[in-house]
């Protein structure tokens, strides 16, 4: 947890995950004894019909469980649903899914199979839970359904150019909410390129605290990233890590300012979200490209010793300052996790791995079954692979393959799944389910 998270860090719990991958964005939990064996006859404790589907993860804080809808009669919904009973608490209508959208390589522009407007996951800090949607609409409201405030980004900053639709999820920082939008800056068809850009607005009242651009050197379709920010805190610096368009770098989530930078990692459009674990990040060059390793811990910047002082340089970081890098088989989709000294993930093919978290040296690799875009959380000692078809595959985090359960839901599931006073929540296209032991 970070300090400038404080409104999270110092109520958060064990049995609170606020955002999509958990307390500290990293898909582990710190929870005891979680589901292992289920299926639609066996420790599902409620199940509730969603009114439509999305790939969102819940986020959920005390009783309160929220999630994001887009309906077949194309609305935008936000719902709070019981923890105990999956009673649906209350419904806000948010907005409409159709917006404009600029498509100038290819008309109509493309959206992928798997797409949604639902697609970014909701965020809480216990008191204010926000809804941002792939149409540009971002809304806060308090946990008795009031809405606080709104906005369109659209309407602010442009549309949106992404080739497969805007989904980036928004994060927490103290009284900020940030959100990050990276996509095609259309440079070789116009003379003024489209921005890419991080924003930061007041929780409360919805007012632009911040914005900066991020422009990289990345062109067309290696633009888009449809990645979440990581929060962190290293050698005594607040931290938003951020992976798109090429490049990896920080920023300094009260201000905006770039912390660091490491540029030219060319491999396309990424979707996998970076990870952390032991003061290193671990990141995808995006579609299918290596996956590497950046020790944090010694390289982070210094923070100034006075006030006066004009902020310094973001520090460039160069391929020699990267620990490790594995070119096989990386993952597209689905963001990795770590436990211990090892690093899990899986290709949406199925082909999982595990890695040692300081040398990259590959411990086992097996095929699981299905196709996958959920990313992967780790409990107890336990790590969970959940597919497109609601089959969860848990293993032991291991550096011998240990598969433990095969278990079998009847939904498309495509959201991460999240972990909550030892019940395991899974969002399916048509059932919200809550699995406990």
């Amino acid at each position: 947890m970070t300090a400038i998270f404080a409104a999270i860090s110092t109520i958060c719990s064990a049995a609170d995950w606020p955002q999509w991958r958990g307390p500290e964005g990293t898909g582990v939990s710190t929870e005891k004894q979680p589901p292992i064996v289920w299926h639609e006859g066996r420790s599902v404790v409620w199940k509730a019909a969603m009114p439509g589907p999305a790939a969102s993860t819940p986020a959920i804080w005390g009783d309160a469980v929220f999630v994001t809808v887009h309906t077949a009669d194309d609305k935008l919904l936000l719902l709070r649903l019981s923890k105990k009973n999956g009673e649906i608490i209350w419904t806000q209508e948010v907005g409409s899914g159709t917006k404009e959208r600029e498509g100038p390589r290819r008309q109509p522009t493309k959206i992928h199979k798997f797409y949604s407007p639902a697609g970014p996951s909701p965020v809480t800090n216990g008191q204010v839970v926000v809804a941002h949607f792939g149409n540009g609409d971002l809304a806060a409201y308090d946990f008795d359904g009031k809405r606080l405030w709104k906005r369109n980004l659209q309407d602010d900053y442009g549309i949106y150019t992404s080739w497969y639709g805007h989904a980036n999820s928004p994060v927490i920082a103290g009284s900020l909410l940030i959100s990050v939008c990276m996509q095609d800056s259309l440079a070789d068809l116009r003379e003024t390129p489209i921005e890419s850009y991080l924003v930061a607005h007041d929780l409360q009242t919805g007012d632009i605290r911040w914005r900066v651009t991020r422009m990289t050197k990345a062109e067309k379709e290696e633009c888009d990233s449809y990645t979440t920010p990581l929060p962190c805190r290293l050698s005594g610096i607040e931290q938003l890590i951020v992976m798109g368009g090429n490049q990896l770098d920080a920023y300094d989530p009260a201000t905006g300012r770039q912390l660091w930078v490491l540029q030219g990692q060319t491999g396309g459009r990424t979707v996998t979200s970076p990870t952390l674990a032991k003061d290193t990040i671990f990141a995808t060059r995006g579609l299918r490209g290596a996956m590497f390793a950046l020790d944090l811990k010694t390289q982070s910047p210094k923070p100034s010793k006075t006030r006066a002082e004009s902020p310094p340089a973001p520090r460039e970081f160069t391929f020699r300052d990267i620990t490790w890098t594995y070119n096989e088989g990386s993952p597209d989709s689905c963001s990795p996790v770590a436990w211990n000294e090892l690093l899990f993930t899986i290709t949406d093919d199925g082909i999982a791995r595990c890695f040692d978290l300081a040398t990259g040296n590959i411990k086992w690799k097996e095929r699981l079954k299905g196709q996958y875009k959920a990313s992967l959380i780790a409990a107890d000692g336990r790590i969970y692979f959940l597919n497109t078809d609601g089959l969860t595959t848990v293993i032991s985090a291991s550096p011998r393959f240990d598969k433990l359960v095969e278990n079998q839901l009847d939904d498309t599931t495509l959201a991460s799944p999240a972990l909550s006073d030892g019940k395991l929540f899974i969002r399916g296209y048509k059932t919200l389910y809550c699995v406990g032991r």
